[in-house]
């Protein structure tokens, strides 16, 4: 596996939780699959249009800083990416912490996330 790709997995994620949803709601039929789904932190399966929503309605100032950012290549198409994501919360720069894993499929000529799961870490 090439940095390469790790590079460009790890510009993905951080396209989605940066990208400003509501300037470009087109934006998301680009990366999310139509069969992605998600397991949130709070254990729950989360549906394409939930995501979607929350994605169009989250704050467009929220931050996040990735860090131990590693991918697996599951098969020629199939990429899967663990990392830690730090939530920048609040101006004295506190953040929540998550381990995150997603899974990327590649659809034609481009990556779409199939699935995400996320678990708090405090």
């Amino acid at each position: 596996m090439t940095d390469t790709i790790a590079e460009q997995m790890e510009q993905l994620e951080l396209l989605l939780l940066h990208t400003d949803m509501q300037a470009n709601p087109t934006f998301l039929d680009g990366l999310l699959s139509h069969e992605f789904e998600e397991i949130g932190s709070s254990g729950c399966v989360t549906s394409r249009q939930e995501v979607v929503d929350w994605l169009l309605h989250k704050n467009p100032n929220d931050r996040w800083s990735i860090e131990n950012f590693r991918v697996k290549e599951l098969s020629k198409d199939l990429i899967l990416a663990i990392y830690h994501a730090h939530q920048i919360v609040g101006h004295n720069h506190q953040s929540k912490v998550s381990i995150r894993s997603s899974i990327w499929k590649l659809d034609e000529d481009n990556w779409k996330l199939v699935f995400h799961h996320a678990s708090k870490l405090s």
